[in-house]
């Protein structure tokens, strides 16, 4: 996730998927709807509010650099070019 569109998403998924309003998050974490309801409309909201949002979904924050990616988060990271079977491309199938 790299966009304050794709977390607000995925928080309102997450919300969702534990059958919660956004009501609900107040007896959770003590966050009033308002409030919560503005993360999940995807502003810019403080870390400690973030962190406390993670908690009442169940969540939690994990950092890892870009370069301990795996395959699964990256798509296009499996993806190469063998020349293994180079007929394959190159062949007409006019033998």
């Amino acid at each position: 996730m790299k966009t304050l569109t794709e977390i607000s998403e995925f928080l309102s998924d997450r919300r969702k998927a534990l059958d919660l309003e956004q009501g609900d998050m107040y007896m959770r974490i003590g966050m009033k709807q308002q409030q919560y309801q503005r993360a999940e409309a995807g502003n810019d909201i403080r870390l400690s509010s973030f962190l406390r949002i993670l908690e009442g979904l169940e969540l939690e924050l994990v950092l890892q650099p870009l370069s301990q990616r795996t395959s699964r988060e990256d798509p296009q990271s499996n993806l190469s070019d063998s020349d293994d079977n180079v007929s394959f491309w190159f062949n007409s199938g006019d033998d």
